[in-house]
């Protein structure tokens, strides 16, 4: 071995064989003590190591301990501080009276004098010279204050202010609000002035990446340190540094969790209960959720698995290798920190060249691609996702078509929206259309396009969720997005069919304009192409999936606007001055009771005649659409579909798509009204609901900028003139409208003639176009900005 290996044998000897303490076998003292970095010399080794003990066993079955020395210079300051009053401490910075909480048989509050260093903070008997000190709390930059509220004066009649240290937590409090903040500052900023601490899992960790080529050195630290290997011992601190003290002050999020720390070492206890349990699937989405929801315990987690991942006694057996389908989980999940990846990847190579062709061997090579893959994910996997994860799988999804179609893909936690898209249109040979598609999020009364980076895992999850509030069957549909040359459309291809059915949803929903006969037209070729030729014996479907419903609401309630007579009570109530009817009390449930009564008879009158209206109304509406289907014996199926897109090409806005906004005519916003908001291939326009021609067309060449302008308002500017729009879809307009522009870019993009510059402004989520061309587009985020 050279002489440098040899210097490093010796000195791991020294300094590794400290470390380890707090997590293996419970120990009657604590003497855990993390180390500042500033305490370092210059090479990265502090004079007297890490000052932690693990537990061993001895021969005859007793604890012992590898404690390492404290220099004598420690101990005379050790000494010589206990000895020290309040009156002789170097470099105090705060002191004075406060009352200090303590928790006995009664909580209680009692009188100290309170002494802050740069190192502590002190309380002692009294503020004469030899004062007995009672407590320390040791100050590091994991400590933290809660500082004075309102509601604990408003209790107490006491500002209070809360210090967590590692095993002390000081509750004070004063009668005077500029003291307690006054003691606040001076705590918080002893703390923050502190240098950072590291834990012996750190420290170690970056020993192993100094070392990682180094396999006798790699050896000898995973050897002479248990606290990086498998142990079936409870953990009893967490291997990463966290701030102390409670969630509400640090990482609070209202569900019921406890500080970050007592999470770190609950969650080991799940890991451990992996082995023995029946059902995984529970405890691995119980860890997930905690890291979704406690970002700071990702790391720790990953630190966790690598050590019970590491030198266990029975590697191939079922209950161990749950540690592996949980890492498996948690990696194409959450990716950790740059320092924590680095050592996770190491420990993966080092498991392949130990074990190859394993079980284990397999679970780190399908790790180590998930880590190339993964961004954070929004939704803890699902309980089918977790069992593909678990056997190294991939999911089968569906997506529907507009109509009847759908198509099953096998998708992995990593996959996309747009490489699903992109797969489809092979499978449907739509590589070469002009028209883009994307995916849409849908149930029978809802449908919004998925943004292209989203995962499909998430989607799939969050259909579960909505699913169990909502109790509607929700799914994912492929369909036309943007519409930039309907003409190029071939009859034949499948195109075609979706170009009419999204087209019949359109008009269903009452997003194209145009009169009773065009739709009872529409209605009878939609019999005709699904159905074919009229029969009596044929199912015919409801009036709702062939006929805009809402104009048969609003034809009915035309009819019955009528005012009708009013029962004589509500007269005489009517003509009666205010001052002069009874005031509520008594009177009111005695006399004019029989009011209400009479109102309600009425209304319940109205909904019947409203109901019975509906009735007759759509009777009278499905009479005219039959007759109409028995004019159309003889139609083919694509027959139908081309005179159905004949009536709706009418429509001067066909191909756009209609959102339903609040329109501010001045950008003060003194006056609105609701609008359709049409977003078309080279125009968005704006149309009175339910009118055909548009009241104004501002062609893309026009507009100067688009953006939002707040968290529910959308401005375009045009030419000299700004257009505010207050909508709840300020996100879909967006996409629509980049997607659009890229459309635009993408056929132009060879062209000499595009000239788009994008110039940056100061107002957050705004694209300035030029306005010599048609603008193309600039990527915007598929999010509000």
């Amino acid at each position: 071995m050279p002489l440098q290996g040899i210097c490093w044998f010796l000195c791991c000897r020294q300094g590794f064989s400290l470390l380890g303490r707090d997590y293996g076998e419970k120990e009657e003292e604590e003497s855990f003590e993390l180390r500042n970095k500033e305490d370092l010399t210059s090479n990265g080794r502090s004079p007297a190591g890490v000052t932690v003990s693990q537990p061993t066993r001895t021969a005859n079955g007793t604890n012992g301990h590898t404690v390492s020395e404290v220099s004598d210079e420690m101990k005379s300051l050790i000494i010589e501080k206990n000895k020290m009053s309040p009156v002789e401490e170097p470099e105090l910075l705060v002191k004075g009276w406060l009352l200090r909480e303590v928790r006995g048989n009664w909580i209680k509050q009692r009188r100290y004098w309170f002494v802050l260093s740069q190192d502590s903070l002190d309380y002692y008997s009294g503020p004469e010279k030899g004062a007995r000190r009672l407590g320390t709390l040791v100050l590091t930059n994991l400590c933290s204050v809660i500082w004075p509220d309102k509601q604990t004066y408003k209790e107490t009649g006491y500002w209070s202010i809360t210090v967590y240290g590692r095993k002390h937590c000081y509750r004070l409090y004063t009668k005077h609000f500029n003291e307690a903040v006054h003691w606040a500052c001076a705590i918080q900023k002893v703390i923050d002035n502190k240098s950072p601490v590291e834990t012996p899992t750190q420290l170690l960790i970056r020993d192993i990446e100094e070392n990682k080529f180094n396999p006798e050195v790699m050896e000898h630290i995973y050897q002479h340190n248990p606290i990086l290997k498998y142990t079936q011992g409870p953990l009893y601190a967490p291997l990463l540094p966290f701030p102390y003290g409670s969630l509400e002050h640090t990482y609070h999020n209202g569900k019921g969790y406890g500080s970050v720390r007592e999470e770190a070492v609950k969650l080991f206890n799940c890991l451990q209960q992996l082995e023995s349990a029946r059902e995984p699937v529970p405890i691995i989405q119980g860890v997930l959720q905690t890291c979704l929801d406690l970002r700071p315990l990702r790391d720790e987690v990953y630190c966790q698995l690598v050590k019970q991942t590491s030198y266990t006694p029975a590697p191939y057996t079922a209950a161990h290798l749950r540690y592996w389908q949980l890492l498996t989980c948690m990696s194409c999940t959450f990716l950790p920190g740059p320092t924590v990846l680095k050592y996770l990847r190491f420990h993966l190579k080092r498991i392949q060249s130990q074990s190859p062709e394993s079980e284990m061997d397999n679970y780190a090579s399908f790790i180590s691609e998930a880590l190339e893959k993964t961004k954070c994910r929004e939704c803890v996997p699902s309980w089918e996702e977790i069992q593909m994860l678990m056997s190294r799988q991939e999911m089968l999804c569906t997506v529907h078509y507009p109509g009847p179609g759908s198509c099953q893909l096998y998708i992995s936690s990593h996959t996309t929206a747009n490489e699903v898209v992109r797969r489809i249109q092979e499978k449907l040979g739509l590589q070469e259309s002009k028209n883009t598609f994307a995916l849409y999020e849908q149930n029978s009364l809802w449908e919004q396009p998925v943004a292209g980076s989203a995962l499909i895992a998430d989607i799939l999850t969050s259909f579960s969720t909505k699913e169990s509030e909502s109790k509607s069957q929700w799914k994912l549909c492929f369909k036309l997005y943007c519409l930039l040359d309907a003409d190029s459309i071939s009859v034949d291809s499948i195109e075609y069919l979706f170009l009419f059915e999204q087209c019949h949803e359109m008009v269903v929903r009452g997003q194209l304009p145009a009169c009773e006969e065009d739709l009872q037209a529409l209605a009878s070729l939609r019999l005709q192409c699904l159905m074919g030729d009229f029969s009596t014996h044929a199912p015919c479907p409801p009036l709702d999936e062939l006929f805009p419903s809402h104009m048969l609401e609003a034809q009915v309630l035309m009819s019955l606007s009528a005012p009708q007579a009013l029962p004589p009570c509500q007269v005489a109530a009517q003509g009666c001055p205010t001052t002069q009817r009874f005031p509520t009390g008594l009177l009111a449930g005695t006399l004019w009771s029989h009011t209400a009564t009479a109102a309600h008879k009425q209304k319940v009158e109205q909904d019947m005649r409203l109901r019975s209206r509906l009735k007759e109304e759509a009777a009278a509406v499905m009479g005219s659409i039959l007759e109409r289907w028995k004019g159309l014996a003889g139609y083919s199926r694509s027959d139908s579909m081309a005179a159905y897109l004949t009536i709706a090409r009418q429509w001067s806005g066909f191909g756009c798509t209609l959102y339903e906004v609040d329109f501010y005519i001045s950008s003060t916003g003194s006056f609105s009204q609701k609008l359709w908001l049409g977003v078309a291939a080279t125009s968005i326009s704006l149309y009175r609901q339910g009118e055909a021609e548009a009241l104004e067309s501002f062609p893309y060449g026009q507009i100067c900028s688009y953006g939002v302008s707040d968290s529910n308002t959308f401005k375009i500017t045009a030419g000299d003139r700004d257009l505010l729009f207050e909508t709840t879809k300020l996100t879909e307009i967006m996409q629509l409208m980049n997607a659009y522009f890229s459309a635009i870019r993408r056929q132009r993009g060879k062209g000499e003639d595009v000239d788009i510059t994008i110039a940056e402004s100061t107002e957050v989520g705004f694209h300035y176009l030029s306005p010599k061309q048609t603008p193309t587009l600039l990527e915007l985020p598929s999010h509000p900005v």
